[in-house]
């Protein structure tokens, strides 16, 4: 059992034995800096009490306490653990522990979403991104943070990404397309009724639409070229924030990103160190 494991059992603790054990286990980013009189001031003991505990855990005194304690925090650090999605903390939770979950929540969603992600549909979006003359990306709300993450990524390969949903202008803009551009759809629920209309204007049109969601059993997917599905973890409404469904999209789009950039490596490269040189010659960045 591990030393903190052996904390929280307080396994024939005495009273003062177990006021030590939980103002070290609240106070983990904190105890591995404290001498022995900085701690026995914190928790209202004494020098003895520390070194009893100390050797009541199978150590020879606080020192290599200390030592073992601080081994056990940075391998706790590794562990993943399962978070909820929609409520990731809570308000008793240090800093520290809310900095693991949230690195934790980040890695399982990443970890899920690859797991639904195929090869071919992956090769199949990338193959309509990279034909398209322009392509553009509706999404709205947190989405459209990503979406315009997204847009930034493609002006460094010249492609166009145009942000549908901007200013209110998602029916202009689909009005807009022909039939050598493409739309990418980013909809966590999939039930935009503003986003139906168009992908219905433009499959009358024969223009590709991609759409990432987590629900595929909406009308919006069926009607899509392409899906690619991400984890339905989220409530609609009752939660801290949208973590894990905005994780999910970034990664994906990263990885859409970066497929596409390897499909060119070289020329995309070579570009890139063109556009430098000029922009140290011109003084433009």
């Amino acid at each position: 059992m591990s030393l903190l494991k052996k904390l929280q059992a307080k396994q024939n603790f005495t009273d003062t034995e177990e006021r030590i054990a939980d103002y070290i286990l609240a106070n983990l980013e904190d105890v591995p800096d404290m001498v022995i009189q900085q701690l026995a001031d914190q928790t209202f003991t004494s020098h003895s009490a520390i070194i009893r505990l100390s050797q009541k855990l199978g150590f020879s005194g606080y020192r290599s306490f200390k030592v073992a304690l601080i081994h056990d925090i940075q391998s706790d650090k590794h562990a993943p653990t399962i978070v909820d999605p929609n409520f990731p903390f809570l308000p008793m939770d240090s800093p520290m522990a809310i900095a693991k979950k949230m690195a934790d929540l980040t890695i399982e969603t990443v970890r899920k979403t690859l797991v639904k992600l195929e090869k071919d549909k992956l090769n199949k979006a990338v193959d309509l991104l990279e034909k398209a003359d322009k392509i553009f990306l509706f999404a709205t709300g947190d989405s459209q943070i990503r979406a315009r993450s997204y847009q930034n990524k493609f002006i460094k390969i010249n492609k166009h990404l145009i942000i549908g949903d901007e200013y209110g202008e998602s029916a202009w803009n689909a009005l807009s397309m022909s039939k050598n551009d493409c739309a990418l759809f980013i909809s966590y629920g999939g039930n935009s009724p503003t986003h139906k209309k168009i992908i219905k204007y433009l499959n009358s049109m024969k223009i590709p639409c991609i759409l990432l969601t987590a629900n595929t059993e909406q009308e919006t997917s069926k009607l899509c070229d392409l899906v690619i599905e991400v984890p339905y973890d989220e409530f609609d409404f009752f939660k801290v924030g949208t973590f894990s469904s905005q994780i999910s999209f970034e990664y994906i789009l990263d990885t859409l990103f970066s497929i596409l950039y390897a499909r060119e490596y070289t020329k995309n490269l070579n570009s890139l160190k063109k556009k430098n040189e000029a922009a140290k010659k011109w003084e433009l960045l």
